[in-house]
């Protein structure tokens, strides 16, 4: 998007919506709506099957297909979700990391199949997987492949689709996960420089063109309340690319050397406790990006107000919509020059923040770059440690959220007067069809081809090849996600990153609570005859676990011995290791809508495998109607975002297990 002169009214951003769920026609319906209301680009959201490389069939997509955005198994599927989409005029978003080779791939086929021009496809593909690895848990495989899928996807890009971003840095999870502005620089240019380096090294792009891979980077960050902070941050992060571009890899083109980013703004900062107060959460965390000129996002896709609860209507969405466009055109901000040229004030806040920065990325680099911090688990120990001191804040008051430990008086909302129906929800007939079409699928495909095309694939994987030529000939053959993925598990592998869990400084309410909690664990622990045990663990593939692991942290500063092995178990595994570790107790978070799948089934394996006795907990996000579910099949508790005194959570807990028991209070 090129800039105006100077006296020329700024153009907009790529106005987006974060959007897909149940089925590509589905999703596709939606697109359409969204561009007829004056969207200007699309962002795609994949379900976790997809996200984490599985078919709707596989028992670890039970209860996720669909819920959290759309299910592309296969070519047919990506021709469904752009039908009557011009795919060589459209910019199109694909939030995708593990897989994005694959999805693009597809994307590549299809829009091929419509007569575009390879030369005119223009979006971006996330393909972040550093920051999987510390925050959202949608990884596949260990790091180096990894990095050499990011690599080839990159070089073939460049070279044959060069109006496209083939990777998002993304800081927008690692501020989700804790990270406070300095860190998020820190991690997010760490993570850039690794991948800059691994092209470099790779060979794959002549040195005089590597100003052409710098132009393509493209960045997506996060936005929260704190908005000076923000816009500072990202007046910092456009210092610091211009620096670390043409000082570390030689680029001489301001243009290339440019701060290209999108945002989402702040979505797990959005509360179920008067979600009304959400809509000026948001507006307030746009301007963060949007008021200084130059460090402005290239393009926004906005969070609805009723996130916090589930998954949006299409009317909530169209408000999230209409923020951006009255903003761009009802209002005088893209008239004028950078209003914060000049302010020292601005001018300090930055200098600091480039400051932290700066000695962050040097103790990356000393530890060898983003992926040996990331094997090492210091960057997932230094999240969970300040997402425990930010909690710390808002236990205490010191942080005020309103609603939610402040001003917590309310009328009732005629917005959420609906109930269930103030979300969208997904027909639970959707999985059950998406297995049937997957299995038809295989079932009308030519064999021959498919087995064909995995073998060539496979094959490369082994080699240096660079795997984007088989992956689109995979596409074009039928292959679906899971093969694709599957093949790839053979050869590289499959990675379980760190928690971070052990590693974390203890934080929390005040002192005296936590130790009374803690003498409750004690003389509980000391009746039974042992140390109270929890199993904290993650069903299915939602691999948001931040949660959990604050869960994990504030058990063990209250005395429990904890069990954690971290995101994406099926049920049984979890249950296994109940019983394996004979727990007191089980907690279960859930935050992508499979809860009433998987959540009962834990339930049922613990009474199958002579365990009733442990009370099981779930927390996530969970419409009331579908907890009181939960109760009736046998769950002890149910949390909620709106109950964010942890301390509190674990007294009530070991009074579940005192009841259990039988032991006095």
């Amino acid at each position: 998007m090129p800039y105006p002169t100077d006296r020329e009214r700024d153009r907009p951003w790529v106005i987006r919506t974060y959007a897909g769920h149940s089925s590509a026609e589905r999703s596709n319906e939606l697109y359409r709506r969204n561009l007829a209301k004056g969207q200007t680009g699309l962002s795609v959201a994949f379900d976790l099957p997809t996200q984490t490389g599985y078919d709707p069939d596989d028992e670890l997509a039970r209860g996720e297909v669909g819920k959290v955005g759309v299910p592309v198994s296969h070519i047919g599927d990506m021709r469904a979700l752009f039908r009557d989409i011009p795919m060589g005029e459209a910019n199109t978003s694909m939030t995708i990391n593990a897989p994005a080779m694959w999805l693009l791939a597809l994307y590549v086929a299809v829009a091929e199949e419509h007569g575009a021009d390879r030369g005119t496809l223009a979006g971006t593909t996330q393909n972040d997987i550093v920051k999987e690895y510390l925050s959202r848990g949608t990884y596949v495989f260990p790091p180096a492949p990894s990095m050499r899928l990011i690599t080839d996807m990159i070089a073939w890009s460049v070279a044959n689709i060069p109006k496209w971003n083939p990777i998002n840095i993304c800081s927008y999870h690692l501020q989700e996960a804790g990270a406070t502005p300095p860190q998020e620089l820190a991690y997010a240019l760490s993570t850039a420089i690794a991948v800059l380096d691994a092209v470099r090294d790779s060979g794959q792009v002549q040195q005089e063109k590597f100003g052409s891979v710098v132009a393509r980077i493209s960045f997506f960050v996060n936005a929260g309340l704190r908005f000076v902070e923000e816009m500072c941050k990202m007046r910092a992060l456009a210092q610091l690319w211009d620096e670390i571009t043409q000082e570390r890899y030689g680029v001489q083109d301001p243009k290339q050397r440019r701060l290209r980013y999108g945002v989402q703004v702040n979505s797990l900062g959005l509360t179920e406790a008067q979600p009304e107060n959400n809509v000026q959460r948001i507006v307030l965390e746009m301007l963060a990006v949007t008021l200084s000129r130059g460090a402005r996002a290239r393009a926004i896709q906005l969070p609805a107000w009723n996130e916090a609860l589930g998954l949006p209507r299409p009317w909530d969405q169209q408000w999230a919509l209409r923020m951006q466009q009255v903003l761009a055109y009802e209002t005088d901000l893209l008239e004028y020059e950078d209003l914060f040229d000049g302010s020292h004030v601005v001018e300090a806040k930055v200098a600091e923040l480039v400051e932290g920065a700066r000695a962050e990325i040097e103790r990356v680099q000393e530890m060898g770059g983003a992926v040996a911090a990331v094997e090492s688990g210091y960057m997932k120990g230094r999240l969970v440690s300040s997402l425990a001191e930010r909690r710390r804040r808002m236990e205490s008051g010191e942080d005020v959220v309103v609603g939610v430990n402040r001003f917590d008086t309310t009328e009732p909302s005629p917005l959420q007067a609906a109930g269930a129906a103030a979300i969208e929800t997904v027909d639970p007939a959707t999985e059950a069809a998406a297995v049937e079409a997957i299995q038809a699928w295989r079932a009308g495909r030519d064999a021959g081809a498919v087995e064909s095309a995995l073998a060539a694939l496979r094959d490369a994987a082994k080699t240096d090849t660079n795997l984007m030529d088989v992956s689109i000939a995979c596409a074009k053959a039928g292959v679906t996600t899971g093969e694709w993925a599957g093949v790839l598990r053979e050869v590289f592998g499959e990675f379980r990153a760190p928690t971070g869990v052990s590693g974390a400084m203890a934080g929390g309410e005040a002192s005296a609570e936590i130790a009374a909690v803690r003498e409750r664990v004690r003389a509980a622990g000391e009746a039974i005859g042992s140390r109270l045990r929890m199993l904290v663990g993650k069903p299915g593939l939602d691999g948001h676990s931040n949660g959990a692991e604050q869960v994990a942290v504030r058990a063990r500063d209250v005395g429990f011995e904890v069990v954690y092995q971290g995101i994406r178990l099926t049920p049984a595994q979890i249950v296994a290791a109940a019983v394996q570790e004979d727990v007191h107790v089980v907690g279960l978070s859930v935050l992508s809508g499979s809860h009433l799948e998987v959540v009962p089934a834990v339930v049922d394996g613990l009474r199958a495998a002579g365990a009733d006795d442990v009370p099981v907990v779930v927390g996530g996000i969970i419409p009331p109607e579908d907890a009181a579910v939960l109760r009736e099949r046998g769950v002890a508790a149910v949390f909620t975002p709106k109950d964010y005194r942890l301390t509190e959570m674990m007294d009530e807990i070991v009074t579940l297990i005192r009841k259990v028991h039988q032991l006095p209070e």
